[in-house]
């Protein structure tokens, strides 16, 4: 399990970006498995991190980078899949009600717009805000164990 958190950077990345796009399609372009996908990457940059002793500052920074590029590559993988539909927006004979997204808002235009958005910008960052929450799980989980503290001598938060 030790070799796992070794490797290098560059087939860590390639490994991501393989399951990434395994989960975009598996929700067939909507990104839920990506954002679910966020925790266990950074239960992973968490570890991988705290290999090596290095400063608080250090770790939370290394951590916050790793997010980001999680974050960008599913960022990219939507802008290439949903992108090509933003050039609808400007077709006025463009069937957007019949375009099969969720018609949540009272016109199609303005549902659509807020898809678009959704799936472009929104899951990507809600990916780095998982990604972010796996981490600090695993940072917290990691710092009990390492000191000893357990929940009863803890004392209230």
């Amino acid at each position: 399990m030790g070799k796992v958190f070794v490797l290098r950077i560059g087939w860590v990345l390639a490994i991501f970006a393989l399951i990434d796009l395994v989960c975009a399609g598996l929700g067939m372009g909507v990104p839920i498995f990506c954002i679910l996908f966020g925790l266990p990457a950074g239960w992973y940059i968490a570890r991988r991190v705290t290999t090596h002793p290095l400063q608080v500052r250090q770790v939370l920074g290394k951590v916050l980078v790793g997010a980001v590029l999680t974050s960008a590559f599913t960022f990219v993988v939507m802008a290439l899949v949903w992108g090509r539909c933003v050039v609808m927006l400007f077709d006025p004979q463009a069937d957007l009600a019949n375009f099969g997204i969720p018609l949540i808002l009272y016109e199609p235009r303005a549902s659509f717009i807020g898809w678009l958005v959704l799936m472009i910008v929104i899951s990507p960052f809600l990916q780095l805000l998982m990604t972010l929450f796996g981490s600090h799980v695993t940072l917290l989980c990691r710092l009990r164990k390492v000191t000893g503290i357990g929940e009863e001598q803890a004392g209230p938060a």
